[in-house]
């Protein structure tokens, strides 16, 4: 009897340039905006800047004025989706893939303010049709949303009422809201209203009145995200028991193996480089998906150097080094000038730090003011 033959390895370096190369990080690439938003599925915006640096380090010639005007303009927005967490996406996506991933950390987090008690004697869809009329009336602000909703609950815990809103109806931060440079406080109303011809927002937008089909956002999690295993996209989307649906797509896929054994799949076609092609330095945002779409983050982030990234619940901003996550970056924008802070978390050669200051100001040059000085500063460990 023939032995079974094991799939391939992919080593940890083999994975690193694969998921680089995915993510726009090995080149800066020529790819639009929008383009490059819906490639990612997305990017990480529980903070307004983090889309703008997050494009800067994938996007050749990108400038922020660019994703400003597309959020202006309704092409993308932001919206909590993946892990219940805010992204800016497409206008197709926001609609689609919020569907998709309500059943998982969205509902989970309903059901915990719910088991909290701060919602004893609510009743979930009156609270979601009111909800709806009142942003749907005008975007209202969180603040707003509670004081209302008190009205018809006075005894419910505030908070509880306006996460369990925002649980229970897809709802868009509208602008001013993350634009660049002007921003304001956080306003929301639904998708049907923000969206009100998405198609024309959106040309990609086929079908964004309903959710994101599963097996298409596997593959399209794969091309972003890949080789990856099934908990490594049930981590990045914050759904559970997805392996039926990478036993359907299996037959179209590759499969390979990490070091541990662990299944990992693949598109065909998707770009799986030399282990040794050479990675720049990048700086990445606080919360860049690269580092939060794996149950294995091995493949990017050094095991001794995971907890040294965040403090509490603040992830700090990284950068890479030759594809992995070397350390952290720092911004201090003044009045009169802004300082950039290099703090790596090992030795750096004399080479790299050359090229981490050409890096550094690549990414002042576009993302500070114009007419305003700039510092970079390398602080060693």
């Amino acid at each position: 009897m023939a032995l079974k033959t094991p799939h391939p390895v992919l080593g940890p370096r083999a994975l690193n340039r694969a998921t680089v190369a995915r993510q726009l990080l090995l080149s800066l690439a020529p790819t639009g905006v929008t383009e490059a938003i819906g490639h990612l599925l997305g990017l990480q915006a529980q903070n307004p800047k983090p889309p703008y640096y997050a494009l800067a380090a994938r996007l050749d010639g990108f400038r922020p004025e660019q994703l400003s005007a597309l959020m202006e303009s309704r092409a993308v927005a932001r919206i909590v989706t993946m892990r219940s967490t805010v992204h800016t996406h497409t206008a197709g996506d926001a609609v689609a893939l919020r569907g998709l991933v309500q059943a998982g950390a969205i509902d989970r987090e309903l059901a915990l303010f719910v088991s909290r008690g701060g919602l004893d004697g609510v009743d979930l869809d009156r609270l979601a049709s009111l909800s709806r009329a009142l942003v749907e009336e005008r975007p209202r602000t969180p603040k707003e949303l509670r004081e209302e909703l008190l009205k018809e609950w006075p005894e419910a815990d505030p908070q509880s009422l306006s996460v369990a809103a925002r649980c229970l109806l897809p709802l868009v931060q509208v602008t001013p809201r993350g634009l660049w440079g002007r921003g304001g406080q956080v306003a929301l109303t639904t998708t049907d209203a923000w969206f009100e011809d998405a198609a024309d927002a959106d040309p990609t937008a086929d079908g964004v009145d309903r959710a994101a089909d599963l097996d298409e956002t596997v593959l399209r999690y794969l091309g972003a995200f890949g080789p990856a295993s099934v908990k490594d996209m049930q981590t990045w989307c914050g759904l559970t028991r997805l392996a039926e649906a990478f036993k359907r797509l299996r037959p179209g896929l590759l499969v390979f193996q990490d070091e541990r054994g662990t299944e990992l799949f693949d598109l065909p076609g998707a770009p799986r480089p030399d282990e040794d092609t050479p990675a720049p330095p990048r700086f990445l945002p606080e919360f860049d998906n690269l580092l939060l779409s794996h149950a294995d983050r091995t493949r990017v982030v050094p095991a001794a150097y995971r907890s040294r990234t965040w403090s509490g619940n603040q992830a700090h901003r990284v950068f890479l080094l030759d594809g992995f996550l070397a350390g952290i970056w720092r911004l201090d924008e003044a009045k009169d000038r802004t300082t950039l802070t290099v703090e790596p978390f090992g030795r750096v050669t004399r080479g790299q730090r050359t090229a981490l200051t050409a890096e550094a100001e690549r990414t002042l040059r576009l993302m500070s003011p114009a007419g305003i000085p700039y510092d970079i500063v390398h602080v060693e460990e």
